[in-house]
């Protein structure tokens, strides 16, 4: 299997030429390697591509910034690095200055395969933003992590939008970095030829990560491992809480928890393709830094019944009521937002929410969800690139 980096780096002429000898800007981070860990930007100047501008997304170009902590645009050897996360909303596009003379704008990002991660959004305003300047957009597909087969979790409500979901897809939406811009290109009615795509060689949709034969390099500095990925869907909607998701440890999003919870309810739960192992943690940063924390930890045991979102829905349902209702929810802004909760930003809609706070059981929720996520799966396919 070939990532569309990697097929620039053996030389494929039909991917070499939308690079050779163009003046290109780079919008990439430091997974953006190939298979031989060589960074995209060494791999673009051997294919012969002229690079005039970087562009960073959320945690910056290295990859060295913690979430939602703005980056400043930065000189990096003979090249300007240009932030796409700074401290408000307009940070997120390009300025028309920043692409002017560049033949094509070059999206090299690692998506994990949830529609929270924010680099898909990043691409996606990049990629409007280049078009309404006349600069042709090249992505370099890669895998989606969590695999293309799958989809779980409902399309956004509608106000509901945001920088975890900028556009309305499900949750855990089973497409690759390329195929939610051809779909962007649909909802906005740009043109898709100008979206030029190297797709990769060798995947389908049914292949996750283990199964491509690449190195995991974090895309994310609390991203460390596969299994991060795979309960992320499920795992980032405690951001949304006043829980701890294991910022600061080894194992965010598996670890999580809070100062004296008590887990009796989370271990009765029957959830399938997931063991909860009781634990006690303390968070580096953010969220109950330096206290003592009980918990649980997520050990994924069967990859393919393990339904993340699901999961983790029933896990807070289960131990959020013992807490009293003003200390549940998180109630700072999130990614930008502050006039809703950041759950509600997370889930799509309040309906989550309410069913905690009023008691009552998620059947309905869950339904919904399930309803949602089945009408996606049949309207996401007009995007694909890969059929089997």
């Amino acid at each position: 299997m070939r990532t569309g980096l990697d097929r620039i780096a053996d030389g494929d002429a039909e991917a070499t030429r939308l690079v050779s000898g163009r003046d290109v800007g780079l919008l990439a981070h430091a997974a953006s390697v190939d298979r031989w860990l060589r960074p995209a930007v060494s791999v673009l100047r051997e294919a012969g591509a002229r690079i005039r501008a970087l562009f960073g997304p959320e945690h910056g170009f290295a990859g060295a910034a913690q979430d939602m902590v703005g980056v400043r645009s930065t000189q990096q050897s003979e090249l300007i690095v240009h932030s796409l996360y700074g401290d408000d909303p307009d940070d997120l596009v390009p300025r028309p200055e920043w692409l002017r003379g560049l033949d094509a704008l070059v999206i090299d990002l690692q998506d994990v395969g949830s529609r929270y991660y924010t680099y898909v959004w990043t691409a996606a305003l990049a990629m409007k933003a280049a078009a309404a300047q006349g600069v042709e957009v090249v992505v370099l597909d890669r895998p989606n992590p969590l695999g293309g087969a799958r989809v779980e979790g409902a399309p956004q409500r509608e106000g509901y939008l945001s920088f975890v979901g900028l556009y309305p897809v499900a949750v855990r939406h089973g497409l690759t970095i390329a195929e939610i811009l051809r779909l962007v290109c649909d909802l906005e009615h740009l043109d898709r030829d100008a979206l030029q795509v190297i797709p990769m060689n060798g995947w389908h949709r049914t292949m996750e990560w283990g199964d491509t034969g690449l190195p995991w390099v974090m895309p994310s500095p609390n991203m460390p491992t596969l299994d991060t990925a795979r309960v992320y869907p499920g795992g980032c909607l405690i951001e949304g809480t006043t829980l701890s998701e294991g910022r600061g440890t080894t194992r965010p999003f598996e670890l999580w928890g809070a100062p004296g919870l008590d887990v009796t309810a989370l271990l009765a739960l029957d959830l399938h393709g997931v063991t909860l192992r009781p634990v006690e943690f303390v968070p580096a940063f953010q969220k109950h830094a330096g206290r003592p924390c009980r918990g649980v930890q997520a050990h994924i045991t069967d990859p393919w019944v393990f339904r993340p979102y699901e999961a983790y829905l029933k896990m807070l349902r289960a131990v959020l009521p013992a807490l009293p209702e003003s200390a549940r929810w998180r109630s700072e802004p999130y990614e930008f937002v502050s006039d809703r909760p950041a759950i509600d930003l997370l889930t799509g809609g309040p309906e989550f929410r309410l069913a905690v706070d009023s008691g009552a059981p998620l059947d309905e929720v869950l339904s919904e969800e399930s309803r949602g996520a089945a009408k996606f799966d049949s309207e996401r396919r007009s995007a694909w690139l890969y059929e089997k």
